[in-house]
């Protein structure tokens, strides 16, 4: 089997992940799309049992899939919420230095539509369940637009 795109290129794969962010949230800042990618991704798996979000992570990239399970304390899972929850509890990390944007939930959900075969993300989100997939759903996305960036 040859080497995975993700282990092969991962420096490429990483810059589109957080240029994808920065274009969606409107940012020239790569810490900025950094802040909210991890953000996005503490808030999703708090709301996970250890080995579901070991499951997902499984479909990420190579350094997203880093970044998921980075600084992970291990807890109970939170209860499922609602946008404005997981936003404020993006806002949260390192909150006396997050300017992330009202859409940095949708931003990471972009970048990471764009990062995956198409269906990866849905077979991966339809084994967890709806709340997940709503978590991640995005409105107002043409297919094309949401077509892997740079493979």
């Amino acid at each position: 089997m040859p080497m995975p795109w993700t282990f092969r290129h991962p420096g490429k794969e990483w810059t589109a992940f957080l240029d994808d962010i920065r274009e969606i949230m409107d940012t020239p800042s790569s810490n900025v799309a950094y802040t909210a990618a991890e953000g996005v991704f503490a808030a999703f798996r708090a709301r996970l049992s250890i080995q579901t979000a070991l499951d997902f992570a499984q479909v990420l990239p190579s350094v997203p899939r880093a970044l998921f399970v980075q600084g992970w304390r291990v807890a109970d899972p939170l209860p499922w919420a609602g946008p404005d929850d997981y936003l404020a509890e993006v806002r949260a990390l390192r909150a006396d230095h997050n300017f992330v944007s009202d859409n940095a939930v949708e931003a990471v959900s972009y970048a990471l539509h764009r990062a995956l075969r198409p269906g990866d993300l849905d077979r991966a989100l339809a084994r967890i369940g709806p709340e997940a997939q709503a978590f991640w759903r995005l409105e107002g996305y043409a297919p094309e637009d949401l077509a892997p960036g740079i493979r």
